[in-house]
């Protein structure tokens, strides 16, 4: 059989929803921002919507409406007979496009199983799925594998139903996740798109809520919780028909088919090829409960595969901004340093002020308790001046009272006789004429 798949044109398709086989409400495909816990987020702000291809505003894309019933999907035991029902409708889940195989019977439910830790960088989670034999359905395990480009994102295959045919649409290597049926597969493939990380920055970042990654050994993570991702119960594997999904393909993973694609790499058909030999992987045998779900051991790419002309021209412009990014972080990490040393230098200075300042302050205190002494000796010096002044002063007072008190009789003295000097001539004067008066009265 033929393992190169065969792409072509289609008409671009209207929007669709994406409903479960049980007839599960519309998938709000809404995911949240999660540390410790989940808590609701804008969808627009999901780094990995970049994973899907952008759709011209003008495309004029309308969404059509889903099928109104969902039935179940078929039991575990694929060995049964399904009929179809003759009023099964005419859509065409391959676009367009031939399927790499075809059964005529469905696919049994995908298993529910763990995913391996991933080996490093550069690795892509390519999920499980059912490949068809000779001898009937047998499972292909999950497995890392390299990414052949840098930017290269793997769009699953898938299981249609069309003409009362079961047909396989091989998946594909290209920089933008495609149409895989609406198929949730788990581990970031939820139906539609990819939210198990994203490239940028030259790597590929992992979100570790969908993915088992070793954060020790692996830096580019983050991590964002993602709904609807592989839910509890049979998980449908195959699009279309009785027990199928009835999802169409949006604008933009039509969008995505037309890109240059790369086919299945050499260790991947090796890796399909290894499963079909391998009895315990066929449903007949384990019942569509395979024991070896994944493997543990990673594929690596092969080194012929060649990124798209617009990829390879951004891959080649990534090292350059790289580079000015890692100038532009190195003229900062060397501005912060500058300003680091500038703030210590400052610091430093102030410091060297405030020491300065304080050493200045103890030799003024030195200086006063030594000047202490020498000020209380003046002081005293000086009071006892004062005071030898004040009992000079009052000596002095004491002997001029004494000698007022010496010289008050001499005074009065000295006064008397003065007084009897100046009388004694009016007394000379008054006799005669007191002589006069005294013979006359006689």
């Amino acid at each position: 059989m033929s393992y190169l798949p065969r792409f072509g044109l289609s008409p671009l398709l209207a929007m669709a929803v994406v409903l479960c086989a049980t007839g599960c409400p519309l998938h709000q495909d809404q995911v949240a921002a999660s540390t410790d816990q989940a808590v609701a987020q804008d969808p627009a702000t999901d780094p990995s919507a970049a994973n899907e291809a952008p759709v011209p505003a003008d495309s004029g894309a309308q969404a059509p409406e889903a099928y109104n019933a969902q039935q179940s999907a078929p039991p575990p035991d694929a060995g049964g007979n399904y009929a179809q029902p003759s009023d099964q409708p005419t859509y065409d889940p391959g676009n367009g496009e031939q399927p790499e195989y075809s059964a005529d019977q469905p696919p049994p439910p995908l298993p529910d199983y763990e995913q391996p830790q991933a080996p490093g960088d550069g690795y892509m989670w390519t999920p499980g799925y059912w490949a068809y034999g000779q001898d009937g359905y047998y499972w292909v395990p999950g497995v890392w594998v390299q990414a052949p480009y840098e930017g290269a994102l793997w769009t699953p295959g898938y299981w249609g139903y069309h003409n009362n045919r079961y047909g396989f649409y091989r998946g594909y290597w290209g920089p933008h996740i495609g149409y895989y049926g609406g198929i949730n597969y788990g581990f970031g493939y939820v139906g539609f798109g990819y939210q198990g990380g994203y490239w940028g920055g030259g790597h590929f970042n992992y979100n570790r809520s969908v993915n088992n990654i070793n954060t020790s050994m692996m830096h580019n993570v983050y991590n964002r919780s993602v709904s609807n991702n592989h839910g509890g119960g049979a998980h449908v594997s195959f699009n279309g028909g009785r027990g199928g999904l009835q999802v169409r393909a949006r604008p933009a993973e039509m969008a995505a088919r037309r890109e240059t694609h790369a086919a299945p790499m050499g260790a991947q058909i090796q890796h399909e090829r290894s499963a079909s030999t391998n009895r315990a992987q066929y449903a007949n045998v384990n019942h569509g409960r395979p024991t070896n779900s994944a493997v543990r051991e990673p594929l690596a790419a092969d080194r012929n595969v060649r990124a798209p002309a617009a990829m390879q021209m951004r891959n080649q412009a990534t090292p350059q901004l790289q580079q000015r990014q890692a100038a532009q972080q190195q003229q900062q990490r060397q501005a912060g340093q500058q300003q680091r040393q500038a703030a210590q230098q400052q610091q430093q200075r102030q410091a060297g002020q405030q020491q300065q300042q304080q050493r200045q302050a103890v030799h003024q205190q030195q200086q006063q308790r030594q000047a202490a002494p020498q000020q209380r000796q003046a002081a005293q010096q000086q009071q006892q001046r004062q005071a030898g002044q004040q009992q000079q002063q009052q000596r002095q007072a004491v002997h001029q009272q004494q000698q007022q008190r010496q010289a008050a009789p001499q005074q009065r003295q000295a006064a008397q006789q003065q007084q009897q000097r100046q009388a004694a001539p009016q007394q000379h004067q008054a006799a005669p004429q007191q002589h006069k008066a005294e013979e006359h009265h006689k």
